[in-house]
């Protein structure tokens, strides 16, 4: 994922990044929940085939071509899911653990708004370089722009 951020990609206040939880939220439960899934049912299907290719004379084969057909439409069920994510201009960090981020605009610079599947609003931000590890409380007050300061530079 690019650190860089073009002047037209989408940037989110606190409160727009707020007001989208309930859809975002649905969205990233079902990627965490799908994702999580899919990634224990596929550890079990390499357990049972061992990294070989699948034989179609083999009947357990066959069955074992079932489930990998039915991996195959979950991992694209997932793709579905973050590509609507993206289409509203967010970025999934971690499938599993459901982390978002909000890119954004603070003191001049791109910021993210950090946001965790569980938490019941958007609560940090982190620079674009600084990863979850990163994260930093909003502060009340903080994020507050100045009159004199245009759209583009102004803080949340």
């Amino acid at each position: 994922m690019s650190k860089q951020r073009s002047s037209s990609k989408k940037r989110f206040t606190i409160d727009e990044a707020n007001a989208m939880l309930p859809l975002v939220r649905a969205i990233v439960s079902d990627i965490s929940n799908t994702a999580q899934d899919y990634v224990e049912r596929r550890q079990r299907f390499l357990s049972l085939t061992g990294g070989r290719s699948l034989d179609s004379k083999n009947p357990y084969d066959d069955e074992l071509a079932d489930v990998q057909r039915e991996l195959d439409d979950q991992g694209r069920r997932v793709q579905e899911y973050v590509d609507e994510l993206q289409q509203l201009g967010l970025e999934l960090k971690s499938m599993t653990e459901g982390l978002i981020d909000f890119p954004a605009r603070m003191d001049g610079r791109d910021v993210y708004l950090c946001w965790k599947l569980g938490e019941p609003e958007v609560m940090y931000w982190h620079e674009c370089d600084a990863g979850f590890s990163g994260r930093r409380p909003l502060l009340v007050g903080a994020m507050a722009g100045d009159d004199d300061q245009d759209e583009d530079s102004m803080m949340f």
